[in-house]
């Protein structure tokens, strides 16, 4: 998608906007085991994250493979437990809800995943996997009911009506990402998580569904966490960006910002990383290659989780741990050399 991706909209002002979702410190640590001895260790997936998400906004989070994107989409959406931290959406601490308060959080926070078919069950019709959770909500009052508003889902994502009596396997990719957002859009959500929706299609079909994302969220109001590893992507859909390294919290900022002018050392070797669409600028460009690997989350290194990496890094990052501060305006970053 970087050579074909649209010229990005003006991100809308959100210094008005209320605070619909906020994550204090959230921390989600998985035991394992394993080995001749059956050795035990904790993988540290999400490490003290903390931020803000405005009504109405796409806020968008990026890192490389691993560092813990989908773990807090997991998290939010309460399939997997916290480990600590905590999960406050519309003013109500959800971390550790049960019973009726989850069910009515879930019916507010719906999800996109990455893989449109292993997230579709094959034994279903398209209509039996969209009608589903407006039987089980009691979102409609009878089967009549449910077959209109299935009907109506399915046009309002770009399929016709009688796709509802097809299968899974019987549908393109983009096709079957399509239903995953009608199957999203049924339990009238406020607010939905997007896991890399677009990183398992072809290119051309990308830019469709991007476009499709941002008619509904205009549409319903809805409020995105749009999880990515594509920059140009998340350029193009995303008013702000939280970068991640580890587990960790690197920069957030409104997004022209952030790729205008990127603080974190991290940020800017993610951008510098990404091809330039005209192959003479390309050729002529410096590259800056980050040195080393990403560290074993099993063993993150201790002080910043990134010196190891930095081309900035002195002794003081070994030991120190950067916290995440406003270096400029709305822009914060986790780096003490700022």
């Amino acid at each position: 998608m970087n050579s074909t991706a649209p010229a990005p909209s003006p991100a809308p002002p959100l210094a008005d906007a209320p605070v619909i979702l906020e994550v204090r410190d959230l921390v989600k640590h998985f035991e394992v085991s394993g080995g001749f001895l059956g050795t035990r260790g904790v993988v540290k997936a999400v490490d003290g994250l903390s931020f803000e998400v405005f009504r109405g906004e796409t806020l968008g989070l990026v890192g490389e493979s691993g560092c813990g994107k989908t773990t807090v989409g997991r998290t939010l959406l309460r399939l997997e437990q916290a480990t600590g931290g905590e999960i406050v959406f519309e003013g109500a601490n959800v971390t550790h809800a049960q019973g009726q308060q989850l069910k009515d959080y879930r019916r507010k926070i719906q999800v996109i995943f990455q893989d449109p078919y292993s997230s579709l069950n094959p034994r279903m019709t398209i209509g039996q996997i969209i009608a589903e959770p407006l039987r089980v909500y009691r979102i409609v009052p009878d089967a009549r009911s449910a077959q209109a508003r299935v009907a109506e889902l399915l046009a309002q994502v770009g399929l016709f009506e009688y796709m509802a009596e097809r299968y899974p396997h019987e549908l393109s990719g983009g096709q079957r990402q399509r239903v995953g957002i009608a199957r999203a859009l049924a339990m009238q959500p406020s607010f939905i998580v997007c896991d890399e929706p677009v990183s398992a299609l072809d290119v051309s079909i990308q830019a469709q569904i991007i476009n499709l994302l941002e008619d509904l969220q205009q549409k319903y109001r809805l409020t995105l966490l749009f999880i990515a590893h594509d920059l140009a992507v998340v350029r193009h859909i995303s008013d702000r960006v939280i970068v991640m390294y580890l587990g960790k919290v690197m920069e957030i900022a409104d997004r022209d910002a952030l790729y205008a002018d990127p603080l974190h050392p991290y940020t800017r070797a993610l951008l510098d990383a990404v091809p330039i669409p005209d192959p003479r600028l390309e050729a002529k460009r410096e590259y800056h290659v980050l040195a080393g690997e990403v560290p074993s989350p099993l063993n993150p290194p201790r002080g910043c989780v990134f010196h190891t990496r930095c081309p900035l890094a002195s002794e003081e990052c070994k030991m120190a741990v950067p916290e995440l501060r406003e270096v400029k305006p709305r822009q914060f970053a986790a780096c003490i050399k700022l």
